[in-house]
């Protein structure tokens, strides 16, 4: 678990990042979650855009993205998921 001050820290950090997945009308899936998975491990810290035409909730897509990837969710600003996950082969980010 993540506290709030290194939550602070990589909202920072995610001010420059670009959305990499976006979660549609097809919702979350495996294939989706794999993948999030697999750019969490090169990244550590990503970006994900929900689509005006996802029929979920917001919190749900992120609560259901955070328990397939085991990741940490910084942030969920209006359709958008910051995650974190520290990488155990390519760490490069250091929290405070």
């Amino acid at each position: 678990m993540i506290t709030s001050k290194q939550k602070k820290y990589l909202r920072g950090l995610s001010h420059k990042l670009q959305p990499i997945f976006q979660v549609g009308k097809a919702g979350v899936n495996e294939n989706m979650t794999t993948q999030i998975s697999e750019a969490l491990e090169k990244r550590e810290l990503i970006k994900v855009s929900i689509l005006q035409n996802c029929f979920e909730d917001n919190s749900e897509v992120a609560h259901a993205i955070v328990g397939e990837t085991d990741a940490e969710l910084v942030q969920l600003i209006g359709n958008t998921i910051i995650l974190y996950k520290e990488s155990k082969n390519n760490k490069q980010i250091d929290l405070p």
